[in-house]
């Protein structure tokens, strides 16, 4: 059996602007909209498909495999945004990343309160 995420829906008070910010922050282009939703492709072909909802919305997490060089390009991106970050994912550690695995991981939050999360190695991947 070959299995593999297609697809996950996104909650957002503001479809277009948060998958604007998503795509803003990982150098990516939100794809046209489809129907309801805003997709936003990764390159590993799954898609984030943003749809809008006027209730709570419960945080979600999310975390994306980068490359070291994309890790500081994009972290970057976090701290030229004034976003906060934490190296974990209950945010005890602010202002920090961490380096479970041998690689670098950092959390920060997207405007729906969605916990993301970018990481350089897989977790349980190294030392």
């Amino acid at each position: 059996m070959n299995v593999q995420l297609n697809h996950t829906i996104v909650a957002a008070h503001d479809k277009k602007a948060s998958a604007q910010f998503l795509a803003d922050i990982l150098g990516l282009e939100p794809s046209p909209p489809f129907g309801p939703f805003i997709p936003v492709q990764i390159p590993n072909g799954v898609t984030l498909d943003y749809m809008e909802t006027d209730g709570e919305i419960t945080p979600q997490h999310y975390a994306f495999l980068v490359s070291e060089d994309d890790f500081d390009t994009i972290f970057g991106r976090i701290r030229d945004a004034g976003l906060t970050y934490w190296a974990d994912p209950y945010h005890h550690r602010r202002g920090e990343i961490n380096h479970n695995d041998g690689g670098r991981g950092a959390y920060f939050d997207d405007p729906n309160g969605h916990n993301l999360e970018i990481i350089t190695r897989p977790y349980g991947s190294g030392s």
